[in-house]
């Protein structure tokens, strides 16, 4: 006699629960492997470094990154809540322009808009040619000039790309303040600037805090910008210890210390997160209607949210283009065409191993009710805290360990050598990157199924379809948005990405980004502009579904 169907549908459940526990395992053991990594070759002696790291290297690198982390922050703030605070709150000329435009500098790699201001800025740039044409000035002993190679222009540059990670959540944020804060704060006699400073951003810091931890994470993860601008930053004597000085472990020793700040953002983070959602929820009860400005005001409100697309945007664009259009030749170069291929090689290939990952991860959770592995989550989501340079550091340990184990074991019993199957090809590019951008995959699958009734499922599994059947035929379908979304975002993040890939790519395999890293390091990067171009164009596309989900209102 068969069993009922809700008999069998329970057994199905049961089943589905072990092998998907057991993907998890593996998948997450995967994912933590290269922090393992890190923390196993910290273990070896690197006593002969260290005297110079202390006495040269750390201290420099040390303040230098603090230094670096609080000047990024305190402007994106600034830039950040400001403009969200004009476009959420007031009518002005260009609002419905500004209010996704400002996000468009997320589209700029830090690298490139160093590189792009390097030459913008250079002695023979515009600006100064201008300066000069001006004031009759001949030589640059003659004047002084701010110099952009520098922490300051690191952290001038950096802030100017990475603010939109605090306008996007803060401009949220106010939108979704209860008026009646507001109007009681004016019938008390608050202007414009202390309604802002006492009562707006005093509510909107979770959400605030949140955009500067992600922005910081990502000052962390460069390594383009700061070479090229001379910053010493602890990633930069990550780098410069493990190649130019030959100390993997002095460099897995430097990367413990980098780990512990990522973690304390992630700390930080996790706690805004979760008071975002409770303010938010309480918050949630009318909306404000815009302000209409006129005059001098309606002006420098304008003015100012130009101010930032202007200098974050629009500049590095401009170079680019202008490069681009004086190099058009350059077009048609074997390298260029090469570098593409294989940018979109590992990308697509990423984009489709970390997907399938992040279902799996997410399904097991969320569709099969399996509590415990919320630690495997966020065990999964740590890698794209973590800066690419510490990520390949731990990558080429395990890859190392593996190929040096497997080659040893095939030639004590079967003679034949297997030489490096995973280091030194792009399979090692597709796993790093796969690690770092798994939670942003995990994230639109954990979306798109909070829009499907978890009643349908239930329904499939009451009628006798197996959990594959059921997968199949309902949720897979309806999660095709999401996946071709976290697919999306995964393939254009994997071609931006240049510290990972500059440390773990084969032998003569450029990327568009390295390619454009390498000819910038040589002093010829209006060579590299359509590359660069190219990358920046790419990066658009992200930045589109971001203001598409984001700012929906009027």
């Amino acid at each position: 006699m068969k069993p009922p169907p809700k008999l069998k549908a329970t057994h199905n459940i049961v089943q589905s629960a072990k092998w998907l526990n057991a993907t998890n395992i593996i998948l997450v053991t995967l994912a933590i492997l290269p922090m393992i990594g890190v923390l196993w070759k910290a273990m070896g002696d690197a006593s002969d470094v260290w005297p110079h790291l202390l006495s040269y290297v750390l201290p420099q690198s040390t303040s230098t990154t603090l230094i670096l982390l609080v000047g990024v922050a305190f402007f994106a703030v600034v830039f950040g809540s400001t403009t969200s605070w004009l476009t959420s709150q007031y009518n002005f000329p260009f609002k419905s322009i500004y209010k996704w435009a400002l996000v468009m500098p997320l589209a700029i790699p830090t690298y490139i808009s160093a590189y792009t201001y390097g030459e913008f800025l250079d002695f023979t740039g515009p600006v100064q040619t201008f300066y000069r044409e001006l004031t009759g000035y001949k030589s640059a002993r003659d004047y002084w000039f701010p110099d952009i190679r520098s922490t300051t222009g690191a952290v001038f540059l950096m802030s100017l790309v990475l603010y939109p990670y605090v306008y996007l959540p803060a401009r949220l944020s106010f939108q979704m303040q209860n008026a009646s804060l507001n109007d009681v704060a004016r019938v008390l006699g608050a202007g414009p600037i202390k309604l802002f400073l006492r009562v707006a951003l005093p509510a909107a810091r979770p959400a605030i805090a949140v955009g500067v931890m992600l922005a910081l994470m990502e000052a962390l993860n460069d390594i383009g910008a700061v070479e090229y601008l001379g910053v010493r930053t602890l990633t930069f004597s990550i780098y410069d210890t493990w190649l130019n000085r030959s100390s993997l472990a002095g460099a897995a020793q430097i990367a413990l210390m980098l780990l512990a700040v990522v973690a304390f953002l992630m700390y930080v983070e996790n706690k805004m997160r979760a008071q975002q959602k409770y303010s938010d929820g309480r918050n949630k009860v009318t909306n404000n209607e815009p302000t209409n400005l006129h005059g001098v005001k309606a002006a420098l409100a304008s003015l100012w949210c130009f101010l930032p697309l202007f200098l974050g945007f629009l500049i590095p664009f401009w170079q680019l283009l202008k490069f681009s259009f004086q190099r058009l030749e350059l077009g048609l170069k074997p390298e260029l065409y090469q570098a593409a291929y294989n940018s979109i090689l590992v990308a697509v290939i990423t984009a489709v191993v970390c997907t399938a990952s992040a279902f799996l991860i997410v399904y097991s959770y969320g569709r099969v009710g399996q509590t415990k592995t919320i630690v495997f989550k966020k065990l999964a989501g740590f890698g794209y805290a973590v800066p690419g340079t510490i990520l390949a550091l731990g990558t080429i340990s395990v890859a190392a360990f593996f190929d040096n184990s497997l080659d040893a074991f095939m030639q004590k019993y079967f003679d034949i050598k297997t030489g490096l199957l995973i280091s030194g090809s792009i399979a090692i590019l597709v796993y790093a990157s796969t690690v770092r951008f798994l939670t942003i995959a995990m994230g639109n699958i954990e979306t798109g199924y909070s829009k499907i009734s978890s009643n349908l499922s239930s329904a499939s599994r009451t009628l006798g379809r197996s959990e594959f059947q059921t997968v199949k035929e309902i949720d897979l379908p309806l999660l095709r948005p999401a996946f071709a979304t976290a697919m999306l975002l995964v393939l254009v993040d994997t071609m931006k990405e240049l510290s990972a890939t500059l440390l773990l790519r084969p032998f003569n395999f450029n990327t568009l980004s390295t390619y454009v890293y390498e000819l910038a390091s040589r002093g010829l990067f209006e060579d590299a502009a359509i590359a660069a171009l190219l990358i920046v164009i790419i990066g658009l596309v992200p930045v589109y579904l971001l203001t598409k989900l984001s700012l929906k209102d009027g």
